[in-house]
């Protein structure tokens, strides 16, 4: 059976082992951790020039092209629930839903069922793209389980493919719409200096690092001065509370796992109910009164929604744009704030 190939370019930075090097350079749709990396390194599936290279310390030199040799998706077998879903559109090729707060993007470890792969499953009754392999099918990009909004999924291998080209070239239009701590502000001298952070016409805040695994958490992704994957956020305040809080919109250049929530982080301006990277930063009781500090305090979640996305449809060519207003939750979080004292 004929394997499908992944070609990757080592970018700046990503050296000097191949295996490390790979890991930073291979898409993170393509899912493959370094451990997974490391045995087809071993077991001759990557390729220089043609070459099979075996040695996952060989050293690497930007700009080199591997290729990765990988097994071909099994057939799907994550089991399709009746579970519902808010459809903004639909046709043979892809679906765009928009996502609760809550819902995991797709089957993994401690998640099994109740995902949108098992929803979409039963909606299509098996028909999807089967290019993300058994547990992620049609699965192009995807949100974290506690931000809402706007996800795009391939029900067939040629929408997956040219999905996943514009979602890499990044031309995917994506905006966030947040609610974080403090107000973005470019007369504040701490912004100013901090590395990577820079404001563009019209108070633009732009955020520019590299991520990479948080070193002693596996399970977060921190700011490295050193080799990970360049990350470009940039965001523009939409409403300020007091000065102790904004409605802020973020949208990405790249789109790096956690992206926004580890850059506002970055700049001192957590998102309000993060608990990985919102710190210990406490709203104003003085500022906005009892009750709203307590509303910040109670809410559930990283105020985070993907609000609008764009892309041209990869098989008619048709400019598609959509937009999903605010949940529920984050609306009356944002009455509270406005109605405080």
């Amino acid at each position: 059976m004929d394997k499908d190939i992944l070609s990757v370019e080592i970018g700046p930075g990503m050296g000097p082992r191949l295996d490390k090097a790979l890991a930073a350079a291979v898409p993170e749709e393509a899912s493959l951790s370094r451990s997974r990396l490391a045995k087809l390194i071993a077991e001759g599936s990557v390729t220089l020039d043609g070459a099979p290279v075996t040695d996952q310390k060989a050293k690497v030199t930007e700009g080199e092209i591997y290729q990765i040799a990988l097994e071909p998706p099994k057939p799907v077998e994550t089991v399709a629930q009746d579970i519902p879903l808010e459809v903004l559109w639909e046709d043979d090729d892809l679906i765009v839903v928009n996502k609760p707060a809550g819902m995991v993007t797709h089957p993994a470890p401690g998640s099994p069922e109740g995902t949108l792969v098992n929803a979409l499953l039963h909606h299509f009754g098996g028909n999807l793209s089967g290019i993300g392999g058994e547990a992620r099918p049609g699965i192009v990009h995807r949100i974290d389980k506690e931000t809402s909004g706007l996800l795009v999924v391939a029900k067939s291998d040629r929408a997956h493919h040219g999905l996943a080209a514009q979602f890499e070239k990044h031309s995917v239009h994506r905006h966030y719409l947040a609610i974080c701590h403090g107000v973005p502000d470019q007369a504040d001298p701490r912004l100013r200096g901090l590395s990577g952070v820079s404001f563009e016409t019209g108070g633009v805040l732009k955020i520019v690092t590299q991520l990479a695994r948080h070193k002693t958490d596996r399970q977060k992704q921190a700011v490295v001065a050193h080799g990970g994957r360049h990350a470009v956020t940039r965001a523009r305040v939409v409403e300020e509370f007091k000065g102790t809080a904004a409605l802020i919109d973020c949208w990405l250049e790249t789109g790096r796992t956690h992206q926004i929530r580890v850059h506002m982080a970055y700049a001192g301006h957590g998102l309000i109910g993060d608990p990985t990277y919102g710190g210990k930063r406490k709203i104003s009781e003085k500022a906005v009164g009892a009750q709203v500090a307590q509303a910040v305090r109670d809410f559930p979640r990283q105020a985070l929604h993907a609000a609008t996305l764009g892309f041209i449809h990869p098989v008619t060519g048709e400019e598609l744009s959509f937009t999903a207003p605010l949940p529920d939750d984050m609306e009356a979080l944002l009455a509270e704030l406005r109605g405080a004292p």
